[in-house]
């Protein structure tokens, strides 16, 4: 399986990045106390590292700032998920308990600075595309009770047949990881300012902490 960027959105974006790792065979559970002791070794960290005040200003996480910027996207409303995640950390907040998968990789994306999202491998289908919208498409985020209508222009990811994301920030309802997981496609998404090498050792990072907590075998 394959991520394709479309010409368009390369030429507007060259310096775009993304990175893309399956695991297979994972194990998902609902909770884990190891995961749990290991997310509180975190905290204390994230909190011994970062300010509230100033954490705008490092300068991953103010790459995806400037980006949601260039998408005419407010990041002040939609937060970049790494910043969302050490901001709520910081700001005293417990990190959310969603699975031991998806907890693990937020994990790895506040380690990083790196946003990852993660699909359901078993309800891709065929390769992926990151394209353009149009006008009125049609998608669901999790959590999400309606669909949204886009404007057209949002930078997306899709499959042959479906929307699976709105690029950097949400992901779609219909192949979110579950408990029923068994195989798991990572995006690490890149923006301009992010080298590939920062984006190599996220898919480093997320791969161990799945590794350790949801077993897996890594394929690509």
């Amino acid at each position: 399986m394959s991520l394709t960027i479309n010409p368009e959105v390369k030429a507007q974006f060259p310096d775009l990045e993304v990175l893309i790792s399956i695991i297979e065979n994972v194990t998902v559970k609902p909770v884990d106390p190891r995961l749990e002791a290991f997310k509180e070794d975190a905290v204390q960290r994230v909190r011994s590292i970062y300010d509230i005040e100033s954490l705008k200003d490092k300068p991953t996480l103010r790459a995806y700032r400037d980006f949601f910027w260039a998408i005419k996207v407010d990041p002040t409303k939609n937060r970049p998920a790494a910043e969302a995640l050490i901001r709520r950390v910081v700001g005293g907040k417990p990190l959310p308990r969603i699975n031991t998968l998806v907890d693990a990789y937020n994990l790895a994306s506040i380690e990083t600075e790196i946003a990852i999202a993660a699909f359901d491998a078993d309800k891709l289908r065929g390769n992926l595309t990151m394209r353009y919208a149009e006008k009125d498409e049609e998608f669901l985020g999790i959590g999400m009770k309606e669909p949204l209508s886009l404007q057209g222009g949002e930078i997306i990811i899709s499959d042959e047949e479906k929307m699976v994301a709105i690029y950097p920030y949400r992901d779609a309802e219909e192949t979110k990881v579950t408990e029923a997981t068994r195989n798991v496609l990572l995006l690490f998404c890149g923006v301009p300012g992010i080298s590939r090498d920062h984006l190599y050792e996220a898919t480093k990072v997320a791969s161990e902490f799945i590794a350790r907590f949801c077993n897996g075998k890594i394929k690509s």
